[in-house]
C-alpha cells in the first residue's frame, strides 16, 4: 500500500478523537514488532490504553530488541496465542477492556474466542468485517463490507452486515449514511441472486427492518460511485455518486474490490470487526502505520458511541 497517500480523511478521524479519553483495549498476543509497535503508538497518541495479553517475557524481549518503550503498560500473562485470545476476550467480558485488538495471532484464532458460545462476545447480530478506506480518487471515507468474514452471506446475514456498517458510520458522525448495494447490474434479475437480495434489503429498510441509513440497489459499481454513470443509465438515486458504504454480494467480490482500491488506487484501509459486544481492531503486518492508527481511531469513535447508547 502507498505509504504517502495522506488525503486528510483519516486525519479528520484522529482530530475527532483528540477530545475523547483513551479507551482500555485488550491486545491479544502482540508478539511481533509491528503488532506491538502499533498498540504502543496508539497508546502514545492517546487513542487507547493498551493492555498487552501474552507471554510477558517474550513481549518484553521483542520490545527491547525493537526499541519500543513499554513504560507502565500493563501486561497480562498468557502462555501462548490461544490462551491470549481467550484471556483478552475475558478482560472484555469483565469490563476491564472496551476494545479488542488483534496482535500477531491468526484472525481465526481470535475470532474463535470471540464467537465461543459460553465464553465469547456474541450478540444477536452476525459478526461482520468492514474496511474503512481512504481512496485518493473518492471524496470521502468509504466503507466496504463484508470482505473478510462472511463468505457467501444469505439475505438475513446481509441485513446484519448492513446494519453493523450503518451503526459504525453513524458513530463516525454521519447522520444518515448512504448504502450502495452492489451487483453486476442495476436491474433486478431472477438469475442473479445478488440483485434480488439488493431489492429485498431496500424494501426491508422501507419497512424499518434496517434503520438509520439510506439504501439503494442493485447498483453496478460504476453507477454506485459515479453520479454521471447513473444518470446516463436513467437511475434516479440519492445514493448514486455519493455512497458512504458499499455492501458487496459476497466475500470474494468484496476482497477483490478492497485490494484493487489498495493496490491500483493507492487507498489506505483500516479494518474492524463489528457485531460482537465490542469493536475488534484487525490489523495486518502489511498495513501502513497510518492504517493501523486509523483502525484504532475508528474503533475509539465506535466505543465512545456505544457508551452513549443504552
Amino acid at each position: 500500500m502507498n505509504q504517502t497517500t495522506g488525503t486528510g480523511k483519516y486525519e479528520r478521524l484522529l482530530e475527532r478523537c483528540k477530545s475523547l479519553e483513551p479507551v482500555p483495549t485488550a491486545v491479544a498476543h502482540p508478539c511481533e514488532k509491528s503488532a506491538l509497535a502499533g498498540a504502543i503508538e496508539a497508546g502514545e497518541l492517546g487513542l487507547i490504553t493498551p493492555i498487552l495479553v501474552g507471554p510477558a517475557a517474550k513481549i518484553e524481549e521483542i520490545a527491547k530488541a525493537a526499541g519500543i518503550h513499554l513504560g507502565n503498560t500493563e501486561i497480562v500473562e498468557a502462555p501462548h496465542s490461544h490462551a491470549a485470545a481467550s484471556k483478552a476476550v475475558e478482560l472484555v467480558r469483565q469490563g476491564k477492556a472496551e476494545l479488542l485488538m488483534k496482535g500477531s495471532l491468526h484472525t481465526d484464532e481470535l475470532l474463535g474466542a470471540v464467537v465461543a458460545r459460553e465464553t465469547g462476545l456474541r450478540t444477536g447480530r452476525r459478526i461482520s468485517h468492514v474496511f474503512i478506506m481512504d481512496v485518493p480518487t473518492y471524496h470521502k471515507v468509504l466503507v466496504v463490507t463484508d470482505a473478510a468474514i462472511n463468505i457467501a452471506p444469505v439475505l438475513e446475514d446481509k441485513v446484519d452486515i448492513c446494519q453493523n456498517a450503518i451503526d459504525l458510520a453513524r458513530s463516525l458522525g454521519l447522520e444518515k449514511p448512504k448504502v450502495a448495494i452492489l451487483a453486476a447490474v442495476e436491474t433486478v434479475n431472477s438469475k442473479m441472486p445478488a440483485t434480488l437480495d439488493a431489492a429485498a434489503l431496500c424494501k426491508m429498510a422501507e419497512r424499518g427492518q434496517i434503520t438509520g441509513g439510506v439504501l439503494d440497489g442493485p447498483l453496478a459499481f460504476d453507477n454506485a460511485i459515479s453520479k454521471q454513470a447513473a444518470e446516463i443509465k436513467g437511475i434516479q438515486s440519492a445514493v448514486a455518486g455519493d455512497p458512504d458504504i458499499l455492501l458487496v454480494p459476497d466475500l470474494e467480490a468484496g476482497n477483490i474490490l478492497a485490494k484493487q482500491l489498495s493496490f491500483l488506487a493507492n487507498a489506505d484501509s483500516a479494518g474492524l470487526v463489528l457485531g460482537a459486544r465490542v469493536p475488534i481492531i484487525l490489523t495486518s503486518r502489511s498495513d501502513t502505520v497510518r492504517s493501523r492508527i486509523a483502525s484504532c481511531a475508528v474503533a475509539v469513535l465506535a466505543a465512545h458511541a456505544r457508551r452513549k447508547r443504552p
